[in-house]
């Protein structure tokens, strides 16, 4: 299965909801969410949703389920039937074979340790060590030989593109800071986060990509392979991450944030939303609103630069003790 050609990509305005079933969605996941939601509709775009569902190990059983039920909790509806990713390997692996033929990726038999062994390999405080390239030197035929060794395949980096966020304006990145050439497929069979995401967000026109800024690092990356594969790229926008009083992103050790919790204590999802409208600006003061309801008082530039800090007391407000 090939991926259509860029003439035949349709162009209309395309936003989406992508997330991943590797556990509960929380309260960060909601306010991402909904800023992508109201970017899209208040434009009059369509909002399809995507279940990232590719990274196996850490897929939580009936966590794809439960994202649908928090997102029609919150009021967030989507266009279509859910896109899943993993009914959809075959896309994933005609666009490895387009860039093994352009000499872009090369097989790497390194391992984790291997990689963090290296002298060359300066750590990274999210990214974990640089890749050295030990293996930049073969070439994607030299994969036959290596029959019965594990390997995953790395994208060669050459230039590092940089871009203009649609909220924070122009972003460069600097080669040491993306951790050198990158895996777009990984040795155990499966396609890496990185491929996946472009693939799948050509294949289904998207135009407008909102997300955290946590995936800053991303964005060159992708744009990357965006170039290999000759498809127009979306406009990305990396909006603050929610994060606890220590200002770390937001994780059991700041109590029980799960949209499901809040369902299961009766917490109005207009509570929520009223307080996530609050803390991107669209409201004086937390009061229920409906996310629909949001729609006219949308703008991206009202969303304060800095992370949001959730404090237990801004929860107990929507109804809620974490």
């Amino acid at each position: 299965m090939a991926l259509p050609s860029p003439s035949d990509l349709p162009r209309s305005e395309r936003g989406r909801l992508a997330p991943s079933p590797t556990g509960a969605q929380h309260v960060g996941n909601a306010r991402t969410y909904l800023i992508a939601w109201l970017s899209a509709r208040s434009r009059g775009a369509e909002v399809p949703l995507r279940i990232e569902d590719i990274d196996s190990p850490r897929i939580k059983t009936g966590a794809a389920e439960q994202i649908l039920e928090d997102f029609c909790w919150l009021g967030l509806d989507w266009d279509g039937e859910p896109v899943v990713q993993s009914s959809r390997i075959a896309l994933y692996e005609s666009a490895l074979h387009e860039l093994r033929a352009q000499e872009l990726v090369y097989p790497c038999t390194c391992s984790r340790s291997d990689i963090a062994m290296a002298a060359s390999a300066p750590h990274q405080e999210h990214e974990g060590p640089a890749y050295p390239g030990t293996c930049a030197h073969l070439k994607a035929a030299d994969a036959d030989a290596l029959a019965g060794r594990p390997f995953a395949w790395r994208f060669r980096v050459h230039n590092v593109p940089a871009f203009v966020d649609g909220y924070r304006g122009p972003v460069r990145i600097a080669r040491e800071q993306l951790g050198g050439d990158f895996v777009v497929w990984k040795s155990a069979g499966t396609p890496a986060y990185q491929l996946a995401v472009v693939v799948d967000d050509a294949e289904m026109g998207i135009t407008e990509v909102v997300r955290g800024d946590d995936l800053i690092p991303s964005t060159p990356r992708q744009l990357l392979l965006y170039q290999a594969l000759a498809r127009p790229a979306p406009r990305f926008v990396h909006v603050p991450l929610v994060v606890g009083p220590d200002g770390r992103r937001l994780a059991k050790r700041h109590g029980d944030t799960r949209l499901a919790s809040l369902r299961a204590a009766g917490v109005r999802p207009e509570a929520l939303i009223g307080l996530l409208a609050w803390s991107c600006g669209w409201l004086p003061r937390p009061e229920p609103v409906a996310a629909r309801d949001l729609l006219s008082l949308f703008l991206l530039e009202s969303i304060p630069p800095a992370p949001f800090i959730l404090t237990p007391e801004l929860l107990a407000q929507v109804g809620f003790t974490c």
